[in-house]
């Protein structure tokens, strides 16, 4: 009939979480209650797919003390949205048609125009994210004639990156 708050209290029991609430002492007989919970759950990154919930009635009752255990699977979902942005210093490089690099020189003015790309990977939410792989693809020739020479590449923000093969190859 009226709608009252429940006194819920969590503890541990047995390594599992455990939420008790106080519904009511005593009922009649008969009685039905229906009950409405709003559960805040943190540490979700480890949880798999799911989380379980296991619930169960209990009673000083001395008839029929503990109902039935109801188990409730709730599927966990995360969500997060990624942004790639990228740019290039600068953002446009003209070299001459008959222009050739110097054979054997290890100074980068005499290989071509130095063009530094910046790609920033933003996590736009609503959760975190771990474990993320970017592949970037950078074409290094064109019909066979060399088209960017990749020369060094570098990370901000504790990320990890893995070199690609042929970077550098002339020590410039």
């Amino acid at each position: 009939q009226g709608q009252e708050k429940l006194s819920c209290n969590p503890r541990k029991e047995n390594r599992t979480h455990v939420v008790l609430c106080e519904l009511g002492n005593p009922m009649k007989a008969g009685a039905r209650i229906a009950v409405d919970m709003e559960l805040s759950v943190s540490g979700l990154e480890d949880v798999g797919d799911a989380i379980v919930f296991q619930l169960q009635l209990r009673s000083k009752n001395s008839h029929n003390p503990n109902s039935a255990v109801r188990v409730v699977k709730v599927p966990v979902e995360a969500q997060a949205a990624m942004e790639l942005r990228g740019m290039s210093l600068p953002a446009t490089a003209v070299l001459p048609m008959a222009w050739q690099a110097l054979e054997g020189s290890r100074q980068l003015e005499d290989h071509g125009l130095r063009v530094e790309h910046v790609y920033q990977l933003h996590n736009k939410g609503p959760g975190t994210v771990s474990g993320v792989t970017l592949h970037l693809a950078v074409p290094s020739h064109l019909g066979g004639s060399p088209l960017l020479y990749l020369l060094e590449l570098g990370t901000e923000g504790g990320m990890n990156c893995t070199e690609p093969p042929g970077l550098n190859p002339m020590q410039v």
